[in-house]
Protein backbone atom coordinates (compact mmCIF):
# COMPACT_ATOMS: atom_id res chain seq x y z
CA UNK A 1 0.00 0.00 0.00
CA UNK A 2 1.22 3.52 -0.73
CA UNK A 3 1.09 6.23 1.92
CA UNK A 4 -2.29 7.55 0.80
CA UNK A 5 -5.34 6.03 2.44
CA UNK A 6 -8.48 5.39 0.40
CA UNK A 7 -11.80 6.83 1.47
CA UNK A 8 -14.81 4.72 2.40
CA UNK A 9 -18.57 4.89 2.40
CA UNK A 10 -19.90 2.23 4.76
CA UNK A 11 -23.33 1.05 5.91
CA UNK A 12 -23.85 1.28 9.65
CA UNK A 13 -26.97 -0.85 9.96
CA UNK A 14 -30.00 -0.06 12.07
CA UNK A 15 -29.41 1.30 15.56
CA UNK A 16 -27.28 -1.12 17.65
CA UNK A 17 -28.24 -4.01 15.35
CA UNK A 18 -24.92 -5.88 15.54
CA UNK A 19 -25.06 -6.13 19.35
CA UNK A 20 -28.53 -7.54 19.96
CA UNK A 21 -30.77 -10.41 18.94
CA UNK A 22 -32.66 -9.90 15.71
CA UNK A 23 -36.30 -9.05 16.33
CA UNK A 24 -38.74 -11.97 16.08
CA UNK A 25 -40.10 -12.49 12.59
CA UNK A 26 -36.96 -11.23 10.85
CA UNK A 27 -34.21 -13.46 9.40
CA UNK A 28 -31.82 -14.42 12.22
CA UNK A 29 -28.82 -13.70 9.99
CA UNK A 30 -30.20 -10.31 8.91
CA UNK A 31 -27.10 -8.27 9.82
CA UNK A 32 -24.43 -10.98 9.56
CA UNK A 33 -23.09 -10.11 6.09
CA UNK A 34 -22.90 -6.42 6.87
CA UNK A 35 -21.11 -7.16 10.14
CA UNK A 36 -18.62 -9.40 8.34
CA UNK A 37 -17.87 -6.63 5.85
CA UNK A 38 -17.23 -4.12 8.63
CA UNK A 39 -15.00 -6.56 10.52
CA UNK A 40 -12.96 -7.09 7.36
CA UNK A 41 -12.16 -3.43 6.69
CA UNK A 42 -9.08 -3.28 8.92
CA UNK A 43 -7.33 -6.12 7.10
CA UNK A 44 -8.47 -4.88 3.69
CA UNK A 45 -6.67 -1.55 4.11
CA UNK A 46 -3.28 -3.13 4.65
CA UNK A 47 -2.26 -0.58 7.29
CA UNK A 48 -3.68 1.14 10.34
CA UNK A 49 -4.43 4.85 10.00
CA UNK A 50 -3.12 7.31 12.58
CA UNK A 51 -6.71 8.48 13.03
CA UNK A 52 -10.15 8.26 11.44
CA UNK A 53 -12.39 11.14 10.40
CA UNK A 54 -16.01 9.97 10.27
CA UNK A 55 -18.90 11.81 8.66
CA UNK A 56 -22.08 10.25 10.05
CA UNK A 57 -25.62 10.57 8.75
CA UNK A 58 -26.77 11.32 12.28
CA UNK A 59 -25.25 14.75 12.85
CA UNK A 60 -26.34 17.84 10.95
CA UNK A 61 -25.22 21.36 11.82
CA UNK A 62 -25.55 24.84 10.26
CA UNK A 63 -21.91 24.62 9.12
CA UNK A 64 -19.59 21.60 9.11
CA UNK A 65 -18.80 21.05 12.77
CA UNK A 66 -16.02 18.93 14.19
CA UNK A 67 -15.84 17.17 17.55
CA UNK A 68 -12.72 18.43 19.34
CA UNK A 69 -12.86 16.26 22.46
CA UNK A 70 -9.82 14.25 23.48
CA UNK A 71 -12.09 11.66 25.12
CA UNK A 72 -15.47 11.79 23.36
CA UNK A 73 -18.41 10.15 25.15
CA UNK A 74 -21.08 8.18 23.31
CA UNK A 75 -24.47 9.45 22.19
CA UNK A 76 -27.07 6.67 22.33
CA UNK A 77 -29.26 8.27 19.69
CA UNK A 78 -31.53 5.29 19.05
CA UNK A 79 -34.83 4.47 20.66
CA UNK A 80 -36.79 1.43 21.76
CA UNK A 81 -33.93 -1.06 21.78
CA UNK A 82 -32.94 -3.52 24.55
CA UNK A 83 -31.62 -1.96 27.74
CA UNK A 84 -28.14 -3.44 27.37
CA UNK A 85 -27.59 -1.54 24.12
CA UNK A 86 -27.56 1.70 26.11
CA UNK A 87 -24.58 0.38 28.08
CA UNK A 88 -22.37 -0.36 25.06
CA UNK A 89 -18.93 1.20 25.34
CA UNK A 90 -16.36 2.41 22.85
CA UNK A 91 -13.48 4.28 24.46
CA UNK A 92 -11.57 5.33 21.35
CA UNK A 93 -9.71 8.60 21.94
CA UNK A 94 -10.43 11.71 19.95
CA UNK A 95 -7.80 13.90 18.36
CA UNK A 96 -7.92 17.64 18.99
CA UNK A 97 -4.98 18.00 16.61
CA UNK A 98 -6.88 16.33 13.77
CA UNK A 99 -9.97 18.38 14.58
CA UNK A 100 -7.89 21.56 14.26
CA UNK A 101 -6.42 20.33 10.97
CA UNK A 102 -9.92 19.67 9.62
CA UNK A 103 -10.93 23.24 10.36
CA UNK A 104 -7.71 24.54 8.85
CA UNK A 105 -8.32 22.69 5.59
CA UNK A 106 -11.95 23.75 5.40
CA UNK A 107 -10.97 27.38 5.98
CA UNK A 108 -8.31 27.16 3.27
CA UNK A 109 -11.07 26.09 0.86
CA UNK A 110 -13.31 28.97 1.98
CA UNK A 111 -15.70 26.71 3.89
CA UNK A 112 -16.89 28.06 7.24
CA UNK A 113 -16.81 25.56 10.09
CA UNK A 114 -17.35 25.24 13.82
CA UNK A 115 -16.25 23.00 16.67
CA UNK A 116 -18.13 21.10 19.34
CA UNK A 117 -16.75 20.11 22.74
CA UNK A 118 -19.84 18.45 24.21
CA UNK A 119 -21.53 16.07 21.76
CA UNK A 120 -20.68 12.39 21.95
CA UNK A 121 -20.00 10.04 19.06
CA UNK A 122 -23.36 8.94 17.67
CA UNK A 123 -24.34 5.42 16.68
CA UNK A 124 -23.36 6.05 13.07
CA UNK A 125 -19.81 6.13 14.42
CA UNK A 126 -19.42 3.89 17.44
CA UNK A 127 -21.63 1.02 16.29
CA UNK A 128 -19.71 0.23 13.07
CA UNK A 129 -16.34 1.08 14.58
CA UNK A 130 -16.87 -1.41 17.41
CA UNK A 131 -16.57 -3.93 14.55
CA UNK A 132 -13.93 -2.16 12.43
CA UNK A 133 -11.50 -1.40 15.28
CA UNK A 134 -12.88 -3.36 18.25
CA UNK A 135 -9.90 -2.49 20.41
CA UNK A 136 -10.88 1.20 20.25
CA UNK A 137 -7.20 1.85 19.63
CA UNK A 138 -7.46 4.26 16.68
CA UNK A 139 -8.38 7.91 17.41
CA UNK A 140 -11.78 8.88 16.00
CA UNK A 141 -12.97 12.38 15.14
CA UNK A 142 -16.51 13.06 13.95
CA UNK A 143 -17.47 15.74 11.45
CA UNK A 144 -21.07 16.78 10.88
CA UNK A 145 -23.06 17.10 7.73
CA UNK A 146 -24.18 20.59 6.76
CA UNK A 147 -27.83 21.44 7.14
CA UNK A 148 -29.62 21.75 3.83
CA UNK A 149 -27.93 18.53 2.66
CA UNK A 150 -26.68 20.04 -0.58
CA UNK A 151 -24.67 17.33 -2.36
CA UNK A 152 -22.30 19.77 -4.10
CA UNK A 153 -21.38 21.33 -0.76
CA UNK A 154 -20.47 17.94 0.66
CA UNK A 155 -18.41 17.04 -2.39
CA UNK A 156 -16.56 20.33 -1.82
CA UNK A 157 -16.01 19.41 1.83
CA UNK A 158 -14.42 16.18 0.70
CA UNK A 159 -12.14 17.93 -1.77
CA UNK A 160 -10.98 20.29 0.96
CA UNK A 161 -10.20 17.39 3.28
CA UNK A 162 -8.33 15.28 0.72
CA UNK A 163 -4.84 16.18 2.06
CA UNK A 164 -5.65 14.23 5.22
CA UNK A 165 -5.32 11.01 3.23
CA UNK A 166 -1.60 11.68 2.82
CA UNK A 167 -1.29 12.44 6.55
CA UNK A 168 -2.31 9.01 7.80
CA UNK A 169 -6.02 9.74 8.17
CA UNK A 170 -8.80 7.45 6.97
CA UNK A 171 -11.89 9.39 5.84
CA UNK A 172 -15.10 7.40 6.30
CA UNK A 173 -18.64 8.33 5.34
CA UNK A 174 -21.10 6.36 7.47
CA UNK A 175 -24.68 6.01 6.24
CA UNK A 176 -26.81 3.57 4.26
CA UNK A 177 -27.07 3.44 0.48
CA UNK A 178 -30.76 2.56 0.94
CA UNK A 179 -32.63 4.33 3.72
CA UNK A 180 -36.38 4.17 3.38
CA UNK A 181 -37.35 2.85 6.80
CA UNK A 182 -41.04 2.79 5.93
CA UNK A 183 -40.32 0.16 3.26
CA UNK A 184 -37.16 -1.58 4.46
CA UNK A 185 -38.70 -4.17 6.77
CA UNK A 186 -41.76 -5.06 4.70
CA UNK A 187 -39.71 -7.90 3.20
CA UNK A 188 -40.71 -7.10 -0.37
CA UNK A 189 -38.16 -7.19 -3.15
CA UNK A 190 -37.73 -3.62 -4.37
CA UNK A 191 -37.12 -3.02 -8.06
CA UNK A 192 -36.60 0.70 -7.40
CA UNK A 193 -33.97 0.03 -4.75
CA UNK A 194 -32.17 -2.23 -7.20
CA UNK A 195 -32.29 0.41 -9.92
CA UNK A 196 -30.85 3.07 -7.65
CA UNK A 197 -28.16 0.74 -6.33
CA UNK A 198 -27.12 -0.15 -9.88
CA UNK A 199 -27.02 3.53 -10.86
CA UNK A 200 -24.96 4.41 -7.79
CA UNK A 201 -22.48 1.59 -8.36
CA UNK A 202 -21.93 2.84 -11.90
CA UNK A 203 -21.84 6.53 -10.96
CA UNK A 204 -18.97 6.19 -8.48
CA UNK A 205 -16.55 4.23 -10.69
CA UNK A 206 -15.12 6.79 -13.09
CA UNK A 207 -13.93 10.10 -11.66
CA UNK A 208 -14.78 11.98 -14.86
CA UNK A 209 -18.30 13.36 -14.43
CA UNK A 210 -18.75 11.79 -11.00
CA UNK A 211 -19.35 15.07 -9.19
CA UNK A 212 -22.04 16.05 -11.67
CA UNK A 213 -23.73 12.66 -11.39
CA UNK A 214 -23.69 12.63 -7.59
CA UNK A 215 -24.84 16.25 -7.39
CA UNK A 216 -27.90 15.23 -9.41
CA UNK A 217 -28.44 11.94 -7.56
CA UNK A 218 -32.12 12.68 -6.89
CA UNK A 219 -32.83 12.41 -10.63
CA UNK A 220 -31.52 8.84 -10.79
CA UNK A 221 -33.88 5.85 -11.16
CA UNK A 222 -35.33 4.86 -7.80
CA UNK A 223 -33.55 7.70 -6.01
CA UNK A 224 -36.34 9.11 -3.86
CA UNK A 225 -37.83 5.67 -3.27
CA UNK A 226 -34.47 4.74 -1.76
CA UNK A 227 -33.85 8.04 0.05
CA UNK A 228 -36.96 10.03 0.96
CA UNK A 229 -34.47 12.22 2.81
CA UNK A 230 -30.81 12.28 1.83
CA UNK A 231 -28.87 12.39 5.11
CA UNK A 232 -27.81 8.73 4.84
CA UNK A 233 -26.46 9.26 1.32
CA UNK A 234 -24.58 12.55 1.87
CA UNK A 235 -21.60 10.96 3.68
CA UNK A 236 -20.87 9.28 0.33
CA UNK A 237 -20.38 12.72 -1.21
CA UNK A 238 -17.65 13.61 1.27
CA UNK A 239 -15.85 10.32 0.66
CA UNK A 240 -16.10 10.77 -3.12
CA UNK A 241 -15.03 14.41 -3.01
CA UNK A 242 -11.91 13.50 -1.05
CA UNK A 243 -10.89 11.14 -3.86
CA UNK A 244 -11.31 13.50 -6.81
CA UNK A 245 -9.64 12.04 -9.88
CA UNK A 246 -9.53 8.51 -8.45
CA UNK A 247 -11.73 5.55 -9.26
CA UNK A 248 -14.36 4.17 -6.96
CA UNK A 249 -15.45 0.58 -6.52
CA UNK A 250 -18.17 -1.32 -4.73
CA UNK A 251 -16.71 -3.30 -1.84
CA UNK A 252 -19.91 -4.60 -0.23
CA UNK A 253 -23.25 -5.58 -1.70
CA UNK A 254 -26.26 -7.58 -0.60
CA UNK A 255 -30.02 -7.54 -0.54
CA UNK A 256 -31.28 -6.68 2.92
CA UNK A 257 -34.95 -7.60 3.26
CA UNK A 258 -35.17 -7.40 -0.54
CA UNK A 259 -33.49 -3.98 -0.73
CA UNK A 260 -30.10 -3.60 -2.42
CA UNK A 261 -27.43 -2.14 -0.10
CA UNK A 262 -23.84 -1.31 -1.04
CA UNK A 263 -20.60 0.06 0.37
CA UNK A 264 -17.86 1.79 -1.62
CA UNK A 265 -14.17 2.59 -1.59
CA UNK A 266 -12.45 5.42 -3.43
CA UNK A 267 -8.78 5.51 -4.29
Amino acid sequence: MNNRFPTLYIPHGGGPCFFMEVQPGLPPDLWDRMAAYLRGIDASLGARPKAVLVISAHWEAPVPTVNVLARPPLLYDYYGFPEHTYRLTYAAPGSPALAARVRELLAKAGIASAEDSERGLDHGVFIPFKLIYPGADVPVVQLSLQQGLDPASHLAMGRALAPLRDEGVLIVGSGMSYHNLRELFNGADSRLAGEFDAWLAQAVVEPAGRDDSLSAWSEAPGARASHPRSEHLLPLMVAAGAAEGERGKRTYHEKLMGKAISGFQFG
